[in-house]
C-alpha cells in the first residue's frame, strides 16, 4: 500500500513540476499555448513515465505539439530534476490525452438522444384531427 501512495505522490509531483517547466521554461513556437498536463504515470521501477497532455485545437496543433514536446523531453527532464530531489529522474514520454474529446462526444451523443427522445414524446401527446 505504502508503494501505491508513493507513486502516487510522485505521479501528482511529476504533473505539476512538467506543466511548470512546459508553460514557463520551454520556449518552443510549436507547442500550443492551450495545453495541459492532465497525468502522468511513473512506471514501477521509476525510470520512466508516460506525460499524457492535452491540447485544444485542430488535429494539426495537436501534433505538432506532441512532437515539439517529444524533441524536448530532455530538456524538460533535466529541467524539472532541478526542481525535484530524486535519486533518478525517469526518462519522459509524451502521449497525446484524448479523453477530453471522448467525453465531448459522449455529452453531445447523449443529448442528441435526449433531444431525440423529448420530440418523439411530445409528437405523440399531440392529439391527432
Amino acid at each position: 500500500m505504502s508503494t501505491y501512495k508513493r507513486t502516487f505522490r510522485l505521479n501528482s509531483l511529476l504533473k505539476e513540476v512538467i506543466s511548470e517547466v512546459i508553460r514557463q521554461d520551454v520556449k518552443n513556437p510549436h507547442i500550443h499555448e492551450l495545453l495541459t498536463v492532465t497525468e502522468v504515470d511513473v512506471s514501477r521501477d521509476l525510470h520512466s513515465a508516460k506525460v499524457y497532455i492535452s491540447v485544444i485545437g485542430p488535429q494539426s496543433e495537436k501534433d505538432k505539439t506532441l512532437e515539439a514536446l517529444q524533441s524536448a523531453s530532455g530538456y524538460v527532464a533535466v529541467a524539472a530534476a532541478k526542481k525535484v530531489t530524486l535519486r533518478y529522474f525517469p526518462q519522459l514520454t509524451f502521449k497525446l490525452d484524448e479523453s477530453i474529446e471522448k467525453h465531448m462526444q459522449i455529452d453531445q451523443l447523449l443529448s442528441e438522444i435526449n433531444l431525440k427522445k423529448n420530440s418523439n414524446t411530445n409528437s405523440n401527446d399531440t392529439p391527432g384531427q
